[in-house]
């Protein structure tokens, strides 16, 4: 991969939940001063995973432990990770206790060849059983809706309780109630950067480029839970640039792309309440748009 690209990716979600923060009861995260909604980079990662390890399950070319060559995810549901790094040191006969820094960096690459997420977002590894650390080529910064969002809170009740001693407490039908937070609509826009210097150094070739493109489209698609709602891929915008180093600065070509509500249009509810404008980007770098 000779090229780098920065892009910007428009997502949506409609009566749901796209990013609740643990440390306030899984309110949807928003920015205190503005009221604009945030999803973080970690959240997304986790979706571009889960879509890997769902297309990838069915590989025809396996290894002995069943896992897809070249695709297996690092950071998965219950994963030991030092049990992955361990893998790493079985395949190549090397004893952990007794690695030397060259054998650790044949275990960094061996993880690099094997594991899609590694090779694509990087890893720090450096756990009792060292595979060194990985600095990947994607990097997503926070998504950020275009207009501040309003959470809404919605009482729900469980009309069933967990144990029979709970059961005698209650009077009644045995209702239980609970919480559930949303949001009526949210544009969200994030934006992404791919460096060739640093996929060079993992592996990440244009297979796993072509993959991750596939991922942003439709990971929303098979991750569907009633909290998070209606969500969806709306645009992808993506800056290719023909030398490596890149011929403008991502921060000027992302305010080529304006996305702004249309006229007469005081609250949006869908994405067509939006409309996208992408000015002309100057030479060097190609604008692909998908979706």
């Amino acid at each position: 991969m000779n090229n780098r690209y920065d892009f910007i990716y428009l997502f949506d979600v409609k009566d749901g939940n796209p990013n609740g923060d643990p440390d306030a009861g899984n309110l949807p995260r928003i920015d205190p001063e503005t009221g604009h909604g945030l999803v973080t980079d970690v959240c997304l990662k986790r979706k571009v995973r889960n879509f890997i390890q769902m297309v990838k399950s069915d590989a025809q070319d396996k290894d002995t432990d069943g896992n897809a060559q070249g695709f297996d995810v690092y950071v998965r549901e219950k994963a030991i990770l030092n049990n992955q790094h361990l893998r790493a040191y079985k395949k190549l006969e090397i004893d952990p206790k007794k690695a030397k820094q060259e054998e650790r960096d044949q275990t960094r690459d061996w993880m690099c060849k094997n594991f899609y997420d590694i090779r694509s977002f990087g890893a720090v590894m450096t756990t009792e059983i060292n595979c060194g650390q990985v600095r990947g080529p994607i990097q997503f910064a926070f998504g950020r809706s275009m207009d501040p969002v309003v959470t809404s809170e919605h009482a729900v009740t469980r009309c069933a309780v967990t144990t029979e001693k709970e059961a005698e407490k209650q009077s009644g039908d045995n209702r239980t109630m609970g919480r559930k937070f949303t949001v009526p609509y949210g544009l969200y826009q994030a934006h992404g950067f791919i460096n060739p210097f640093l996929a060079k150094q993992t592996g990440f070739g244009d297979e796993d480029l072509t993959l991750f493109w596939e991922a942003l489209k439709n990971m929303f698609e098979h991750d569907r839970s009633a909290a998070r709602g209606l969500m969806g891929a709306q645009k992808i915008i993506v800056f290719k640039h023909k030398e490596p180093l890149g011929n403008a600065p991502a921060s000027k070509l992302f305010d080529l792309v304006s996305v702004k509500r249309k006229d007469g249009v005081e609250v949006a509810r869908s994405f067509s309440d939006y409309e996208v404008t992408i000015a002309q980007p100057p030479a060097g770098v190609e604008i692909i748009e998908m979706l």
